[in-house]
């Protein structure tokens, strides 16, 4: 049976190995796919609110319904870690980088898995259809790809696999990063905002809620902390642990110092007008000294640039003469 299939496969320049690696990622991948629709339905919780209840929006509400994370059990163990401090922290990370769904850390995983198999199928599949004639790239690409031997197409495969299982990881540090950097532009002013609600008589609780949802088009990170915090003690929780939670989340010092403000205020009676003008006059205190200091770090930096660019012209202009008279004199 073998040896009657040996041939077509050679007129296709297809080697049995190929055929086999292509086979086992194809059978890898139906085998996710088949494990992501096993968990394609919705909460029944979240289903039956949606089904009695109006439409909410998607701005304000969405992932603060959550239910609770118990230890993986069926096919969820081929996904997630057991390890509890390890799926705890990548659960934080997922929280910073503002992915708070109620199966974010199952897809975060799942998307790993399936990355780390469709690149290197991907890759099979352009061999196997470069060395078939079913595909035209130019000749050289071709010839290069055509000529690759057994090992380096191993090694390339791995490549990609392991491309494809880390490289979520590296872009869930960077969207986190980003989003802790869009929050700490955005909280001063949003902090100037709510100084405004509170003086015209505003409850802190109104305020938070009247800026979050003034500033979600320009700044949707900090109106969504606000608005997840707010959801969070009208649903029962205590403010100062919702608050915490938030300051957490955003990974920011100032909203973390903002936090203990408010608290220490609410605790001891003390007028939350007060408060949060002495801290707003601060922290705008603190932007200009940052600002001075970005400003005085600049002529440091012109000056490396210009060094840079300006010191071999000059190096052109001293040494090139005396060159070519050495040159000249000494050279015959």
């Amino acid at each position: 049976m073998s040896s009657q299939l040996l041939p077509p496969l050679a007129a296709f320049g297809v080697t049995p190995v190929e055929l086999a690696m292509l086979g086992s990622a194809l059978g890898a991948l139906l085998i996710v796919f088949g494990v992501a629709s096993a968990f394609r339905r919705k909460d029944p919780v979240l289903r039956r609110l949606e089904a009695s209840g109006p439409k909410r929006q998607r701005t304000v509400e969405s992932g603060l319904l959550l239910p609770s994370a118990p230890d993986p059990r069926g096919l969820d163990r081929v996904l997630i870690p057991s390890d509890r401090a390890e799926r705890t922290h990548v659960q934080r990370q997922l929280s910073y980088a503002g992915l708070n769904g109620p199966h974010a850390l199952r897809n975060y995983y799942l998307v790993r898995i399936m990355l780390s198999i469709i690149l290197p199928l991907l890759f099979l599949g352009l061999i196997f259809l470069l060395r078939s004639g079913g595909l035209w790239v130019p000749t050289p690409i071709a010839r290069r790809l055509g000529a690759m031997s057994h090992v380096t197409m191993i090694q390339i495969t791995a490549l990609l696999v392991g491309v494809g299982f880390f490289f979520p990881a590296l872009w869930l540090r960077d969207r986190a990063n980003q989003r802790r950097d869009a929050i700490e532009k955005a909280f001063p002013n949003a902090l100037d905002l709510l100084q405004v609600s509170v003086e015209a008589g505003l409850g802190l609780d109104a305020a938070i809620i009247r800026v979050a949802n003034e500033i979600a088009e320009v700044a949707p990170e900090i109106s969504e902390e606000f608005l997840t915090a707010q959801r969070e003690v009208q649903a029962g929780r205590g403010r100062d642990k919702a608050l915490f939670d938030m300051a957490e989340r955003t990974q920011v010092e100032e909203v973390k110092a903002f936090v203990n403000v408010v608290i220490q205020a609410s605790r001891y009676g003390t007028n939350i007008t007060d408060v949060l003008m002495t801290y707003a006059q601060e922290m705008r205190q603190n932007r200009e000294l940052k600002a001075q200091e970005m400003a005085n770090k600049l002529p440091v930096k012109i000056s490396a640039v210009m060094a840079s660019l300006m010191l071999p012209a000059l190096l052109i202009m001293t040494v090139g003469p005396i060159a070519l008279r050495y040159m000249r004199v000494f050279g015959g």
